[in-house]
């Protein structure tokens, strides 16, 4: 305390004494006697604040035992229900159809019909390439099956008047029949150069082709997504999946929620419909896969979000997060006898859910567990308490939190 050591300072003074008149030095008695009184008062004065000083602080200490000593904690005891909590898997989204749209004949871009980020229909015509050459293929194709077609006339009526073989009359058919081929493969090569839509969907990027660009055969053009129903991919553990591999099937396919990656819910559900057939051996995962309908196109190819899936915990007891407390990665609750001594156990926690926990092992339900104060308790601890149900005390957190 800082009284202290004034207090030795004065009782110091008052030991060692003054200079007196044997040193050389005139002194005033009566001032020396005053001087000393005063010093011997001081010496009083300061003691009593001492004394005074150690006993408010050691009432301060006893008052703030005894409130402490009084307080009334809460306690409740797990509540046991059918419960469904939801594993959360991140995803992977895929169009329905998505393929790639490329140039199937050499020549330069004339046209293009769309814009990137279009819906287009099936059928639609999106890029053009040059068709002179083609054009001219095709009309001297069509040249020949005309001049194949009269002479296969004429050595028709030839071979009815007797005049020719029925051997002369194949050959002319067959050869009609090579100028018609010639005549489809020209026509579908001067088709090739109109590139369309072979179903209804969105037009993607242009992959560095503008018009009157040199494009070759084969050459990428864009991408073209069908988003009306959309493929979620999420990989599951090897154990999560014997869970559900293992449980009744139901009559309809599991639904699922996908949280998208501004964390708000997808607003319709999807379900899931196939697994894959083998499990990755290097993360020891398979994928699932669930279709969602998008009629609003808000679901794209190549985004990402989380699946929801929902899993069913019968009989599971409950108990809030609030109430445990951990140690070197372990968790344990205070479980109050009815004595009111408090003892630390621990726990193993099977699922965790918004402001609760699933409780796997370690609690029964007719335990009765600390709530609140946590940090002002210690094992063989005596409280008071009073006890308050686990289903209103479920209610205040979500209301608590909704707010």
């Amino acid at each position: 305390m800082p009284l202290f050591p004034f207090y030795q300072l004065i009782n110091t003074l008052t030991k060692s004494g003054l200079p007196t008149e044997q040193a050389g030095i005139p002194i005033n008695r009566d001032k020396l006697w005053q001087l000393q009184n005063n010093y011997r008062k001081m010496k009083i004065y300061f003691s009593l604040i001492w004394i005074i000083a150690i006993q408010l602080t050691s009432c301060n200490q006893h008052a703030h035992t005894e409130k402490h000593e009084a307080g009334n904690f809460m306690i409740t005891s797990p509540i046991q229900k059918d419960t469904v909590i939801h594993h959360e898997y991140v995803s992977q989204i895929r169009s329905i159809q998505h393929i790639e749209l490329r140039a199937l004949e050499k020549g330069y871009l004339q046209k293009v019909y769309v814009d990137e980020g279009q819906a287009v229909k099936k059928g639609q015509v999106l890029f053009q390439i040059l068709p002179i050459i083609y054009q001219a293929e095709r009309a001297k194709a069509a040249a020949e099956v005309s001049f194949a077609d009269i002479e296969f006339q004429n050595t028709k009526a030839l071979a009815d008047s007797g005049i020719v073989s029925k051997n002369e009359l194949a050959l002319a058919k067959a050869t009609l029949e090579v100028a018609k081929a010639e005549l489809a493969l020209a026509s579908a090569h001067l088709g090739f150069t109109e590139v369309k839509a072979p179903f209804d969907g969105i037009v993607g990027r242009f992959n560095e082709v503008r018009l009157g660009s040199l494009v070759d055969e084969g050459e990428l053009l864009t991408t073209l997504s069908d988003n009306r129903t959309i493929w979620v991919y999420f990989n599951v553990p090897e154990a999560e999946y014997f869970d559900y591999a293992t449980k009744p099937k139901p009559s309809a396919p599991t639904p699922v929620s996908l949280r998208l990656a501004n964390n708000q819910l997808y607003e319709l559900d999807g379900k899931v419909e196939t697994i894959e057939a083998d499990f990755n051996n290097e993360t020891g995962n398979i994928a699932f896969r669930a279709t969602f309908e998008n009629p609003k196109g808000i679901l794209r190819n190549g985004q990402t979000g989380n699946i929801l899936m929902p899993v069913d915990l019968p009989n599971a007891l409950l108990v809030p997060q609030k109430a445990t407390f951990e140690v070197l990665d372990r968790k344990y609750v205070y479980v109050v006898d009815e004595d009111g001594i408090v003892q630390a156990r621990e726990i193993k926690v099977g699922s965790e859910m918004p402001h609760l926990y699933v409780v796997r092992e370690g609690l029964a339900a007719g335990d009765k567990i600390l709530v609140e104060g946590l940090r002002k308790v210690k094992s063989g601890q005596k409280i008071h308490f009073h006890f308050t149900e686990m289903s209103k005390i479920i209610a205040e957190l979500h209301q608590l939190y909704a707010e």
